[in-house]
């Protein structure tokens, strides 16, 4: 049987300075909870498959999954909406996207990620954005399901949502898993990988 090191990354060949600035918040992954960069290479990876051109990410920490999601969607020709309820943490993102990635549409939202769904879906009704294609989840464990009630009208068919801490936040993840589960509308994986993802598609 062939043996390999499944954590071998071979990513998408950063430049230098996007390598620096992903090495230092590597640093502190544990202290802003981010993914781990076996983890983030997967979610860019799955961007550039879907071809996701309008992503919300709800937790923008201080940009480390921002910063992926921006390079995937260089490729795609996206935008990228971002949401943070602590304003200071995403001053530090905005600063490091705009040392990686220089031609890729930023919008933040600073806020409680209920209310700024909200504010979303009120938007989309009001024709003033789209829908989004691609949803990743990082933030307040316990309220996965009230975001998800929001994604779900603001989704279009065969959009995309990624949700991390799945397995490490089990117990707070799993009324979300099972909804998510239950909805016949959606295929959902649990995947292991890093702090456990749950990848689901809107039929």
């Amino acid at each position: 049987m062939i043996q390999f090191d499944v954590k071998k990354i071979n990513n998408a060949y950063f430049d230098e300075k996007t390598e620096e600035i992903l090495s230092s918040l590597e640093k502190t992954q544990k202290e802003f909870w981010n993914l781990d960069r076996y983890s983030a290479n997967f979610l860019n990876m799955l961007i550039k498959i879907n071809n996701s051109k309008n992503v919300l990410e709800i937790g923008t920490s201080n940009g480390y999954s921002g910063i992926w999601i921006l390079k995937a969607l260089e490729e795609t020709g996206g935008k990228l909406t971002t949401v943070e309820y602590w304003e200071k943490r995403q001053s530090v993102a905005r600063k490091n996207f705009e040392i990686c990635v220089s031609d890729v549409e930023v919008e933040p939202k600073i806020g409680s990620a209920v209310i700024v769904l909200q504010d979303l879906e009120e938007e989309i009704k009001n024709f003033k954005r789209e829908k989004f294609d691609f949803v990743f989840i990082d933030a307040n464990k316990k309220e996965y399901v009230e975001y998800f009630q929001i994604i779900d009208r603001i989704l279009k068919s065969g959009g995309v949502i990624l949700a991390d801490n799945i397995l490490t936040h089990y117990e707070k993840t799993l009324p979300y898993i099972n909804v998510l589960f239950e909805r016949v509308d959606y295929q959902s994986q649990i995947l292991d990988i890093g702090a456990g993802m749950m990848l689901s598609r809107k039929k």
